[in-house]
């Protein structure tokens, strides 16, 4: 059998197909559950789709639970370069344990890191919604309708910068990230450097910061904001299919 590679092109020693899956990454957690639901057995606390999802909690995806993870006996552990640290990466290896890392800053990116995941790690045929999540996101691009700002935080207050698979979807429906020339991928910015005349309107996710209509709006007086569901433009897994329609009728309101 040919050797199997991560993301990251580790070298992977793994049982075939994994029968225990622990994901430390909420989408990643999302596309398993929706399409392999009887191998995942543990997930973070931050996996909230499906809502359904009932397996054990190994804590968050920046201080997961190691000794919890071990005591599952997991085939594979399931993990993401942005999402995850490399220390618990590392002492996740160190004690015995398989841990695929992916690596995704764009959509293309993660279809690809999804299909390999599911084809070479998982041993599964490509689940019908990501096909047709690539039927939606690739293709030529779009011409840009207006200038979006992505805030991910506030106090202090951070938006989506350069190469993120958030400013890479957007672009994929017609949105300028107005902040994608940022030398930082997730750059501090004050409300007036977001709240500036190019910018067209300013997109207030639910998480990981959870803006409300009482909570964010009130900082921007001269772009309008919209909620939108983070979920959708931070997630990728299943979410990229309802993902584009939302864009889409978003965009057909600029």
């Amino acid at each position: 059998m040919a050797p199997l590679y991560d993301d990251m092109g580790t070298a992977m020693d793994m049982a075939r197909p994994p029968r225990r899956v622990v994901s430390l990454v909420p989408s990643l957690t999302e596309a398993i559950a929706t399409s392999l639901p009887d191998v995942l057995v543990g997930a973070t606390q931050w996996c909230t789709h499906p809502g359904d999802l009932d397996v054990v909690r190994v804590r968050g995806t920046k201080n997961p639970d190691r000794a919890a993870i071990a005591r599952l006996r997991p085939d594979l552990v399931i993990a993401n370069k942005e999402e995850n640290r490399e220390l618990d990466v590392t002492r996740l290896r160190a004690a015995g344990l398989p841990v695929w890392v992916t690596v995704i800053e764009t959509v293309p990116q993660a279809l690809d890191s999804l299909e390999r995941l599911f084809v070479e790690a998982l041993d599964a045929p490509v689940p019908d919604w990501l096909t047709t999540a690539r039927a939606l996101w690739t293709g030529p691009l779009p011409d840009v309708t207006a200038t979006a700002a992505v805030p991910i935080w506030r106090d202090p207050w951070m938006v989506v910068g350069r190469s993120t698979f958030t400013g890479d979807l957007l672009r994929r429906a017609g949105l300028a990230n107005a902040f994608a020339e940022h030398p930082d991928r997730y750059p501090h910015a004050a409300p007036e450097e977001i709240d500036r005349p190019d910018v067209d309107v300013v997109l207030l996710p639910d998480e990981p910061y959870a803006f409300t209509g009482s909570d964010g709006p009130e900082a921007f007086h001269r772009a309008p904001t919209r909620l939108v569901s983070g979920r959708l433009i931070t997630w990728y897994g299943p979410s990229l299919v309802p993902a584009h329609s939302m864009l889409k009728q978003l965009v057909a309101t600029l």
